[in-house]
């Protein structure tokens, strides 16, 4: 068993960005955990033709890193990787990273007030770690969703989620059919049209899509924002323009108006057929959903080798894949761009807490935290981009860093006062939940759309935070320990750290 200060669970953007404050720190010995063989999470999964960010780049992108060399406004899926490999190589992060090591379980030991953490390889060898601190930075979009469908094992082709896309996806010249009209597909569907023979979009539920408007930067225009100052600047306009979008998401006019009427009419400037611009218009208050940013999605949808199919996939008979409308398809392809477990993540069910408690069960009725980063009843534990962290229309990065000053803050503070165990109680924790509760109700997101922002069974929304991304930071971006309790024993049986009631 080694012992180490903290374990990271994954290297993504959250776990790498975790690991290098900790590097720059220099006071906490730790080890990052990679199930994969290689760094940056999504987008190191995610390499089907035309992935990119709806973020503008230097607003995805952490503040405390030099600024990156981006090609284009949004920046493409392997620039975001390159990004994230050049954080190991700069901040010398190699030796603490452990690829090919899958999270088994993690166990807290109230007795010696540590974590113990086994990952295992592919080949089945395990490690195990003793660590005071456990950081789970696994993220929202890492375990795929394959839809139930009647039948979907007899399909004799290729079935392939965006999220696993490789070389040997054989669409060239193929009968494809697409399952899913989300953020994924609208960039994934102008791809197979040019590529397939014949490509079917099976459409559940149609988006809300507005102009991209993308553009490649100028030799000029790189040179300038390598300077910090102008990366800065850029940064900070960024983060209020994208902040502003907010008041859409509580429906207040005029700004819901204006969206809505730029979504209605993108859609109308480039769809001509009038049957085709019904079934694409949504019925759902544009925001409930993501809102997707594309210029050659409608174009794609119209071209003579495209099938618009405004109803779900409902089953598969071998080659035949059968709509809820009734409408049969032969196919050699099936692409599935279906999303991902994001309300339920399945490494809850491997890590105990106190009493051996997993944080699936504590999750049980939708995920809950102190803000946003912090779980009652498993001390040392701190969650990036988990439980009302993210944001439907700024920037995760913003996020994740908001969460990093926080996690560093409950570091600092128990060292430099000797605290073994952190525990937040459960009362701070019901009471920020109850908080989040009443933020939401007056969102776009609960308006009855069915949504992967919230959880589908308590029908809350956990997913994202109610306010803007500096509202996030001003809530959450401190450590205060007032809400936590210290000593052994079951939550709520300490000391409050403070010494007070």
């Amino acid at each position: 068993m080694d012992d180490v200060d903290v374990v990271i669970i994954g290297a993504g953007f959250a776990g790498l960005g975790m690991a290098t404050q900790l590097a720059r720190r220099g006071q906490e010995s730790f080890v990052v955990l990679e199930r994969a063989d290689g760094v940056g999470g999504t987008w190191r999964d995610n390499t089907y033709p035309g992935i990119a960010c709806d973020i503008p780049a230097h607003l995805y992108s952490f503040s405390f890193r030099p600024p990156a060399d981006w090609s284009a406004r949004f920046p493409r899926g392997a620039e975001i990787r390159s990004y994230l490999e050049q954080i190991v190589v700069d901040e010398q992060l190699t030796d603490h990273i452990a690829l090919n090591r899958e999270l088994r379980e993690a166990v807290w030991n109230e007795a010696g007030a540590h974590w113990v953490v086994t990952a295992a390889a592919p080949d089945g060898r395990a490690a195990t770690f003793r660590a005071r601190t456990l950081v789970v930075a696994v993220g929202r979009l890492s375990e795929a969703r394959i839809p139930d469908v009647d039948g979907l094992d007899t399909f004799p082709g290729q079935i392939v989620h965006t999220a696993a896309w490789h070389d040997d996806v054989a669409v060239a010249g193929a009968r494809v059919g697409i399952v899913g009209t989300g953020a994924s597909a609208v960039q994934l569907v102008p791809h197979l049209a040019d590529a397939a023979e014949d490509l079917v979009v099976f459409c559940r539920t149609p988006p809300y899509v507005v102009p991209r408007e993308d553009r490649h930067y100028t030799d000029d225009e790189r040179a300038a924002m390598l300077d910090p100052r102008v990366a800065a600047q850029v940064r900070d306009r960024l983060l209020t323009e994208a902040d502003t979008a907010f008041r859409q998401r509580l429906g207040l006019h005029p700004d819901i108006d204006e969206i809505r009427a730029r979504a209605r009419d993108h859609l109308h400037g480039q769809v001509v057929d009038a049957d085709l611009r019904e079934q694409l218009t949504p019925d759902y208050e544009i925001g409930c959903k993501r809102i997707l940013l594309s210029d050659d999605f409608y174009p794609a949808l119209q071209r003579d080798n495209v099938v618009f199919e405004s109803s779900a996939l409902s089953s598969v008979a071998e080659s035949k894949a059968t709509a809820r409308s009734g409408h049969t398809y032969d196919l050699d392809v099936l692409v599935m761009a279906t999303g991902f477990e994001s309300a339920r993540p399945p490494a809850a069910s491997r890590i105990r807490g106190r009493a051996g408690r997993r944080l699936s069960e504590h999750w049980s009725a939708g995920m809950t935290s102190y803000a946003s980063t912090v779980v009652s009843g498993f001390p040392n534990m701190f969650v990036l981009d988990g439980p009302n962290a993210a944001l439907g229309h700024n920037s995760a990065i913003y996020m994740i860093e908001t969460q990093l000053d926080y996690v560093v803050g409950a570091l600092e503070y128990m060292a430099h006062n000797g605290i073994a165990t952190l525990a937040v109680s459960p009362a701070a924790e019901d009471a920020y939940t109850h908080e989040i509760d009443a933020r939401s109700e007056s969102t776009v997101w609960l308006t009855g759309c069915d949504s992967w922002y919230v959880d589908p069974d308590s029908g809350r929304l956990t997913l994202l935070w109610p306010g803007t991304a500096a509202s996030f930071r001003e809530r959450n971006g401190t450590f205060d320990p007032e809400p936590y309790l210290s000593g052994p024993g079951d939550p709520g049986t300490g000391t409050p750290v403070k010494g007070e009631e």
